[in-house]
């Protein structure tokens, strides 16, 4: 029998559906996100409301189970956004409780290794959207950066941001889910919008709202780059395998 759990697709969504799951002690086979296609085959349809309390006593009860980093991972993992996560992660936080000993560790376990490799992933992620980040100055201060990271890495790189660069305004903005971050010098802000502009969806301030010296550094780190590369030493191959291509269009360096 098919047993499915519908919820909001967010994180706080998955833990209430633990808790519910407990509580009616019916564990669904698969969990699925509002909106997406039907599954064939399924015989019973639960609906799950959101309930932070609820979600946060689930917490509370990993957090007496498994390690920080264990729940680092798993909060990392979510931000992958793969397909399946939601069913794995809930497979993962089911055997957190119900197992007499820790599981973090249990890589003979299918699922638990699933999960460590998916935050490995996006862990590896966030490193090379903090390293490709290029920021460009605005005409009002602000520095701007674009980015398109595979997997959701913008709350990781946030935090980092904040404390390198707390004595500046900033927006970072991932142009393939369309939200970003902007930092007024006091606190970070989720921001979208609803009529995204074309630096916007490009990655480039346009010339009517770029600091007036930008364009001049730009040059002049494209220019260190060049001079800095050595050309009887060039490896298209390797560079591509610690620059992915995927990042180029944000980088002046490459355009």
């Amino acid at each position: 029998m098919m047993v499915l759990f519908i919820f909001d697709g967010t994180f706080e969504g998955l833990l209430t559906a633990v808790f519910e799951a407990y509580a009616r002690k019916r564990f669904p086979d698969r969990l699925a996100g509002e909106g997406e296609p039907p599954l064939l085959f399924v015989d019973e349809v639960t609906r799950v409301a959101t309930d932070a309390a609820k979600a946060d006593r689930v917490w509370r009860g990993l957090e007496r189970r498994l390690s920080r980093a264990a729940l680092s991972a798993l909060g990392t993992a979510w931000l992958s956004e793969l397909p399946d996560i939601a069913t794995l992660l809930f497979r993962y936080i089911r055997k957190a409780f119900d197992e007499p000993v820790p599981i973090e560790t249990d890589f003979g376990d299918a699922d638990v290794l699933r999960v460590t490799q998916i935050w490995r992933k996006v862990r590896d992620e966030r490193e090379k959207t903090l390293q490709f980040l290029r920021f460009q100055k605005a005409a009002d201060g602000t520095y701007f950066a674009a980015t398109a990271p595979r997997y959701d890495t913008l709350p990781l790189v946030v935090p980092y941001a904040l404390d390198r660069f707390a004595d500046q305004r900033w927006l970072i903005y991932d142009v393939r889910r369309d939200y970003g971050y902007y930092y007024d010098l006091r606190e970070a802000t989720e921001v979208r919008f609803e009529k995204e502009d074309i630096h916007l969806r490009a990655g480039l301030l346009g010339e009517d709202i770029m600091d007036k010296d930008e364009r001049l550094f730009q040059a002049m780190w494209k220019a260190y780059f060049q001079s800095t590369a050595i050309r009887e030493r060039l490896n298209p191959r390797l560079q591509r395998q610690h620059m992915p291509a995927r990042f180029w269009r944000f980088l002046p360096e490459k355009r």
